[in-house]
Parts: structure tokens; C-alpha cells; sequence
């Protein structure tokens, strides 16, 4: 934990925060009001349903709705494992980024998986919250670089952390050949099968689904826009013509 960047560390705290308000100051009825205002609901966007105003928030929670979800949780178990996932790949990528492409990143990848949500749950009342998304998102940008040699996972790590961390990343063609990536990504989706399809339980409420379409549209955001926000310059690539 001494080791884990402050803005990683100030996400977890925002997310426990937030859990320690709706269970210990709101009431149960205050609560539902905060979930209607804060979490994501596909059917916000039904024309017909929401006729007659039956969400809080109006049109700015139409919008803060695609990032704000991402704070709320169901109960300790499930913030407990997505910090879990956070702390590894969020400090990879916060320790590569920094403070402020950190945050915007994570923002970003968070609105993908609630659009990847909304688009397969159109209509569904069912509130989603957790931070899953946006982890999903933060492993699938650090799986581009720390395989790299000299990485943090890679087979030659360089002398000195910070120095691990600022290694070129490999390409998006290459990633997705990279035998280590494919493994992991084959163990991320089998876990996401095991607890999205109810093979294995999740939380104490009766009823409560894993989002894994928004999980996916994270992971598959923040593999494509890891580029965007990458401070660390391409390894340029060798042209034997430039060496006659």
C-alpha cells in the first residue's frame, strides 16, 4: 500500500467514501433516491418510459449517469474485489500516466462500458453500479505495455521502477498476439462467464448480475484508447533503407 500512487489510493478512498455515506447517514428511502439520481439506468433513455419523469436528475444525470455509476456499490464484498483488480492495474497505468490522465482515462473507459451496457440492456430498469468497467478498462491499458522487456511483467524488467513503467508499449497487433495477454485474457473472460452467468455468487442482495457486457466495453475501450493518452513516445521502428 506504501507503494501505491496517490491518486489510486484516493480512488479507493472515494469509493469507500461513498459506500459509508449510503449505508451510514442516508436512509433506505434516501437511498433509493440517491441509486435513481447517481447509478446507471438503461431505461432513463426510453422516450416512453421517462414521459412522465420518473427519474431524478433530469438531463444532467443523463450525462453525469455514464461516469457516476462507477463510484456506487452494493455492499464490501464487491468494493473489496474491485479493489483487488484496481490496485494492481491502476497502478500501472497511474504510475505510466499520471495523476490527471489517470482519472480522465478511467472516466472514459467507465462512460464505454455504460454505453456497452446500454446498448444490450435498452429499456432495463435494473440500476447498474461498481466500478468494473473502468477496472476492466485500466487492466486492458496496462496489459499493453507490461509485457514489454523490461517491464513491470516482462521476461527483462529495467533496473529501478519508475523506469518499468515508461517502457514503449507494444502495438495493438502485437498485444493481441502476445501468447501472455491471450492467457490472461482468456482467464478475465472465464471469470467473468463463472460470475455473469451465476455459476458462482456475487454481493448479499438477491438478484444482483455482473454487467459483463459493460465490463467488455471497458476492456475493448481502454485496448484502443490506450494510445490516446500514452505520454510515453512509440519505439520507432527500424527501416533498413535509412541504414544505406
Amino acid at each position: 500500500m506504501f507503494n501505491v500512487p496517490p491518486a489510486v489510493l484516493a480512488t479507493v478512498a472515494v469509493l469507500v467514501l461513498v459506500h459509508a455515506l449510503r449505508m451510514l447517514v442516508l436512509t433506505e428511502a434516501e437511498d433509493v433516491r440517491f441509486l435513481l439520481t447517481f447509478a446507471f439506468i438503461p431505461a432513463r433513455y426510453d422516450v416512453d418510459l421517462v414521459a412522465g419523469g420518473s427519474f431524478p436528475g433530469g438531463f444532467g444525470a443523463d450525462l453525469w449517469t455514464f461516469f457516476t455509476y462507477a463510484f456506487l456499490h452494493a455492499d464490501l464484498l464487491h468494493i473489496g474485489l474491485n479493489v483487488a483488480w484496481l490496485l494492481p492495474f491502476g497502478t500501472a497505468l497511474a504510475r505510466r500516466f499520471g495523476a490527471w490522465r489517470y482519472t480522465a482515462f478511467m472516466l472514459v473507459v467507465a462512460a464505454a462500458g455504460a454505453f456497452a451496457h446500454l446498448i444490450t440492456h435498452r429499456g432495463a430498469m435494473v440500476p447498474m453500479i461498481g466500478a468494473s468497467a473502468a477496472i476492466s478498462g485500466a487492466m486492458a491499458a496496462a496489459l499493453r505495455f507490461v509485457f514489454q522487456q523490461g517491464a513491470p511483467l516482462g521476461l527483462w524488467r529495467a533496473d529501478g521502477n519508475a523506469e518499468a513503467y515508461r517502457m514503449p508499449a507494444s502495438s495493438l497487433a502485437a498485444t493481441l498476439r502476445n501468447p501472455r495477454f491471450l492467457i490472461f485474457l482468456g482467464v478475465w473472460i472465464g471469470l467473468n462467464a463463472l460470475f455473469g452467468f451465476g455459476s458462482i455468487p456475487i454481493g448479499e442482495g438477491a438478484g444482483q448480475e455482473v454487467a459483463w457486457q459493460a465490463h467488455i466495453g471497458g476492456f475493448v475501450a481502454g485496448l484502443l484508447l490506450f494510445n490516446a493518452f500514452d505520454p510515453v513516445a512509440p519505439q520507432p521502428r527500424f527501416d533498413p533503407r535509412r541504414s544505406r
